[in-house]
Formats: C-alpha cells, sequence, structure tokens
C-alpha cells in the first residue's frame, strides 16, 4: 500500500529573496531559479530542483506589493532585516490534504486555496501565520497539477540525503509523521534544550554533502571547524 505522504519540499524564509539566495547558494555552491509571486500573501519565491518531485524552497515577503490583509504565511510577518535566513520548515504531499489534517495529531492550520502563476494547489496554514511545532511539522500540500513543480525545473545535481528534525519532545513530532504516515528521508532527534526546535538539511550536491539549517548555525559550525583545525 502506497503511504499517504511524502516529503514535497523544504522551506528556507528570509527578509528579503536576495537575503536568502546568498545563504543558500554559499551553502550548496549553485545559483537558485526563479520561482514567483503569491498574490494571496504578498509573498515571492526562488527554487532549487531536488529530485524529480521534491524541491527547495526559499520564500521572502515582496514589498513591491502591498501587504495581505492578513498575517503572512511561515511566520514570514516576524522577521527582521537582521533575522538570518534559516530552514524553518517544510512541506509534506498528500493525494487527500482533507483527510490527512483530520488525522494528523497536531493541528496544522486551515485548508486554503494558494496559486503562483499557473500552479494551484491547497495547502494548511495556520490563521496566525505561524509554522507548527516551531517548523518542525511540516505543512500539508495537495498539488492541482498534471506534473509535480520540481519536473520544471533546471536539474543541478541536487537531492536530499536526509532531513534531521531536532525538538524537545520528539515523541510529538514521532507520533505526528506516524499519524500522516510519511514517507521520506526523515529523522527526528532530541534537541539540546526548550528553545532549540530546528531542521537540519543534509543535501548532495555537486561539491559534496552539504548541511543547510540557518545562517547562524552555519557561521558557529565553520567556526567550531576553524577552531578544531587550529588546534
Amino acid at each position: 500500500m502506497a503511504s499517504r505522504s511524502l516529503l514535497d519540499h523544504i522551506t528556507v524564509t528570509a527578509f528579503s529573496l536576495e537575503a536568502g539566495a546568498k545563504f543558500v547558494s554559499e551553502t550548496l555552491g549553485v545559483s537558485l531559479q526563479t520561482g514567483g509571486e503569491h498574490p494571496r500573501m504578498a509573498t515571492h519565491n526562488l527554487l532549487l530542483r531536488l529530485g524529480n518531485s521534491m524541491f527547495l524552497e526559499v520564500i521572502a515577503p515582496n514589498r513591491a506589493v502591498q501587504p495581505p490583509l492578513r498575517p503572512r504565511w511561515f511566520a514570514l510577518d516576524s522577521l527582521n532585516p537582521q533575522s538570518p535566513p534559516s530552514l524553518s520548515t517544510w512541506v509534506a504531499r498528500t493525494p487527500n490534504i482533507q483527510k490527512m489534517a483530520a488525522e494528523a495529531s497536531e493541528p496544522l492550520g486551515n485548508i486554503e486555496a494558494m496559486s503562483r502563476g499557473a500552479l494551484d494547489w491547497l495547502i494548511t496554514i495556520p490563521e496566525d501565520g505561524s509554522v507548527p511545532l516551531n517548523g518542525t511539522a511540516p505543512a500539508l500540500v495537495e498539488w492541482h497539477t498534471d506534473v509535480h513543480p520540481a519536473r520544471t525545473l533546471e536539474d543541478k545535481g541536487l537531492s536530499l540525503a536526509k532531513l534531521e528534525i531536532f525538538h524537545p519532545t520528539p515523541d510529538r513530532v514521532s507520533q505526528l509523521l506516524s499519524s500522516l504516515d510519511l514517507d521520506a528521508p526523515v529523522s527526528v532527534r532530541q534537541a539540546e534544550s526548550s528553545t532549540s526546535a530546528r531542521l537540519v538539511a543534509h543535501i548532495d550536491t555537486p561539491h559534496g554533502l552539504r548541511i543547510l539549517s540557518t545562517a547562524n548555525q552555519l557561521l558557529h559550525q565553520t567556526n567550531h571547524n576553524k577552531a578544531e583545525l587550529s588546534q
């Protein structure tokens, strides 16, 4: 029997697309592809293909248009110019979003119709624009397209090796993923503290395996590695 949900895409949020693109391109060693605009949310994005049915998204507020009358999704309204770009959340694909959302062990938000250019889909969005479980819980998506969006993107030799989820109560996240019947390279681990929930993506690239999480954590790890080499 086929699993009911699959990992669809991982999402990097940023105060601006320029900041998000710089973070991702410097980390992975490849440039991003233009995505488009989300009129209902006043956001826009850039994309990278991670396979035939998986991609990476960088998303930011689109300040060239009027802000929405509601909170933007993915907690984008909480960002300021000093906020580092971050792998903030992820999205699981399902053929029956109504059933899946009802069976999820955690509330994932309202099911809303969204669009970007010629693409249409349904997605779960909390009313306040937050990311459930601090981003460790996925949004659910049901695509209304004949071809998955990843197939329209240029193949730059990237693939997701695994996604690590760190949460202070990992059993809660594991229960959620079980309720979603998720089939994906995802592991759940104990976070170091009650405030350190985070995502860590291990991505195979033409330059070797690269780790994507947040800009600040990347800087900390880089400095840590330099310190070890100098000893």
